[in-house]
């Protein structure tokens, strides 16, 4: 198996409405495994996602589980980055996570000539979409 580096987020409660939600953004492949199946089935997690990974066609994967009620600590440490040149694929990808979001900077050109946008999606994720500006 090769190296990779990835997000792995926590939720707290509604892993599976999360990466469900991911996954009409990004396509590709969700599994879920939940507590019950790893042997917690008289555990109020029973049918929380103990694990949940989607790998998409662009070769992204994106993780996260349903963190056990006491130990979930919501922060403000990561955000998750999308970057590139496409600026179709990307503009996609922000109207789907901006949805119903708390959008702190709209996509548009920034002073540094990409379009750049972050958004805090329904599900309290944060999210970073960089357009690379074209070079003249």
């Amino acid at each position: 198996m090769t190296t990779r580096l990835n997000p792995y987020i926590s939720f707290a409660g509604d892993a599976r409405q999360a990466m469900e939600f991911y996954k009409e953004v990004f396509g590709g492949t969700l599994v879920f495994h939940t507590y019950a199946e790893f042997g917690q089935t008289d555990s109020p997690m029973a049918d929380k996602i103990m694990h949940g990974m989607l790998e998409t066609p662009r070769g992204f994967t994106l993780m996260g589980a349903d963190t056990p009620l006491d130990g979930h600590r919501p922060g403000n440490n990561i955000s998750v980055s999308l970057s590139g040149d496409d600026d179709a694929e990307l503009r996609g990808y922000w109207e789907k996570l901006s949805a119903g979001a708390s959008v702190t900077v709209p996509l548009e050109k920034q002073m540094w000539g990409d379009v750049f946008g972050m958004c805090t999606d329904r599900h309290g994720t944060t999210w970073m979409v960089d357009i690379a500006g074209q070079t003249d």
